[in-house]
C-alpha cells in the first residue's frame, strides 16, 4: 500500500508486517506530521500480501452488488426526493436515513455503507462535523449535498478539504438542467464516488491568508502552466494552487470540470487562500504572469497572440459531454509558446488531456503527471502516464513545491 503525506508529500510503501511492527499511526520523517493508516478489509491484506493492489469497488464486474447508499439529510422531502432518484437505478441502493450527523454517526458502523451522501446544514451535528468524526472513525467516500449559494460555496469547499470526495447541488425544478439530466448527474458520482480509494483521502492543510496580504506582482506573460482535472479535481487543485509562489512572469491556465457557476465560486474561494490572484478565466482578457485563470471544461478556451501577448478566447463547447476542454486548451497554448509551457494532468477520468499534454512535450514543454496512487480517480493520470513521456510524475503534494523550483523563478 503506498501512503503519502499530504503535509510534505514524502511517500511510504507500506506493507502488512510494517503495519504489525509499527501500528496505523507513525510519524513523516521529512515534517515530524502524524500520519494514519486506515484499516483494509481482509481481503486487501490478503491481495498486498500477494503483491496485488486492493480491488477498486468499480472496475466491470458484471456480478457487482448494488453500491449501497447512507442518505443524511435532516429534511424528510429531500431525503425522499434523494432516496427516490437512487430507486430509480438497480445498481445503488438506499441502505439507511439520518436526519443529522449523530444520527449518521451512530447507524453508519452497523449499516456499513458504500457511499454516504451528506447534507451541510443540519441540527445536533451538522455535515461538516459529521464529516471530520467520520473521515477519522469509519473512513467512506463522503459526497457532500450543496445549494452552492455564494454564502454556501466556502463551507462546501472546506468539505472538500476535510476528506468529501465530491459535492452534488441539490435537485431543483429551478436548476438551468433538466432534472433528470440532474438525477443522472447524481447517480454518475455517486458510483465513482463508490470506486474511490480512502487511502487517497486526507485532510488538507490549507490557510485562509491575511487580508492585508500582498498579491504576487502581475506582469507580462512569458511562460504558462496549463493544468486539467475532472473527477476529484476540486480536492486536487486545493492541494496545489493555494501552495504557489510563482515568479511574476508565470501565468497559469486550469481547466476544471464543474458547472460555470461553481468554477466562479471556487476561484474566489482559491484567491482567498492563494499567494498569486485567482480568476474566472474570461473571454478576450490579456493572459498576465502571477494570475491564476480557472476554465470550466464546458467551455472551449484557447490561447491567442495578441499585440506581442496573449489572451484568452474562450466559447461555450457545443458537445459538453464530449470531453476535449483539456486538449483544446494545451494544443493551442504549445502552439504559441512552444518550449515555455508546462502542462499538469491532475485527478479526473476519461482521456480528456492525454493527448494535450503530449503535444507539450512534443514541442519541448514539460509533461507533468498527479501519481495515480494519490488521485481521487485514477483513470486519466493513468492513461497520461502509459502513453505519454510525462517528465514528472508526482504526489498530489510535491506538485507544488517541484513548480515552484521549476518555474517560480520564470522572468522572461
Amino acid at each position: 500500500m503506498i501512503v503519502f503525506c499530504e503535509d510534505c508529500g514524502e511517500q511510504y510503501n507500506i506493507s502488512p508486517d510494517d503495519i504489525k511492527r509499527i501500528g496505523r499511526s507513525f510519524r513523516c520523517r521529512s515534517c515530524n506530521d502524524m500520519i494514519t493508516v486506515s484499516s483494509p478489509t481482509d481481503s486487501s491484506l490478503s491481495q498486498m500480501q500477494n503483491g496485488s493492489e486492493p480491488c477498486n469497488y468499480r472496475k466491470g464486474d458484471s456480478k457487482k452488488d448494488p453500491i449501497k447508499i447512507l442518505v443524511v439529510d435532516d429534511s424528510k422531502l429531500i431525503r425522499r426526493v434523494i432516496c427516490g432518484i437512487f430507486d430509480s437505478n438497480k445498481d445503488v441502493k438506499v441502505i439507511g436515513e439520518a436526519g443529522n450527523g449523530l444520527e449518521a454517526l451512530e447507524v453508519l458502523p452497523r449499516l456499513n455503507p458504500d457511499v454516504v451522501t451528506m447534507d451541510i446544514n443540519m441540527p445536533e451535528m451538522d455535515g461538516l462535523t459529521a464529516l471530520k468524526h467520520i473521515m477519522i472513525k469509519h473512513p467512506k467516500p463522503t459526497v457532500m449535498l450543496s445549494t452552492l449559494t455564494q454564502e454556501g460555496a466556502a463551507v462546501t469547499f472546506d468539505a472538500l478539504k476535510y476528506g468529501a470526495v465530491d459535492f452534488i447541488p441539490k435537485p431543483s425544478k429551478i436548476h438551468e438542467l433538466d432534472v433528470e439530466v440532474q438525477h443522472q448527474n447524481i447517480i454518475r458520482k455517486i458510483i465513482l464516488a463508490a470506486g474511490v480509494e480512502m487511502e487517497a483521502v486526507r485532510y488538507l492543510k490549507t490557510q485562509t491568508k491575511a487580508k492585508n496580504i500582498q498579491k504576487c506582482e502581475e506582469t507580462m506573460s512569458d511562460f504558462i502552466i496549463v493544468i486539467g482535472a475532472s473527477e476529484g479535481g476540486y480536492g486536487a487543485l486545493l492541494k496545489v494552487i493555494p501552495q504557489l509562489l510563482p515568479g511574476p512572469g508565470t501565468a497559469i491556465i486550469s481547466v476544471l470540470y464543474g458547472d460555470s457557476s461553481h468554477i466562479e465560486a471556487f476561484a474566489r474561494y482559491l484567491d482567498d487562500q492563494s499567494l498569486l490572484r485567482v480568476k474566472r478565466a474570461e473571454n478576450g482578457e490579456a493572459i498576465r504572469g502571477g494570475v491564476c485563470y480557472l476554465a470550466s471544461g464546458d467551455e472551449y478556451t484557447t490561447l491567442e497572440t495578441m499585440n506581442g501577448g496573449h489572451k484568452l478566447q474562450i466559447s461555450r463547447s457545443p458537445f459538453p459531454s464530449r470531453r476535449g476542454a483539456v486538449n483544446m486548451l494545451m494544443f493551442s497554448t504549445a502552439e504559441a509558446m512552444k518550449s515555455r509551457v508546462a502542462g499538469i494532468i491532475l485527478s479526473g477520468t476519461g482521456e480528456d488531456g492525454v493527448e494535450g499534454i503530449n503535444e507539450i512535450i512534443r514541442m519541448g514543454g514539460t509533461g507533468m503527471v498527479q501519481d495515480p496512487s494519490s488521485c481521487l480517480y485514477k483513470e486519466t493520470s493513468r492513461l497520461a502516464i502509459d502513453r505519454c513521456p510525462v517528465d514528472l510524475i508526482l504526489p498530489a503534494g510535491k506538485i507544488a513545491e517541484k513548480m515552484n523550483h521549476l518555474f517560480g523563478g520564470q522572468n522572461g
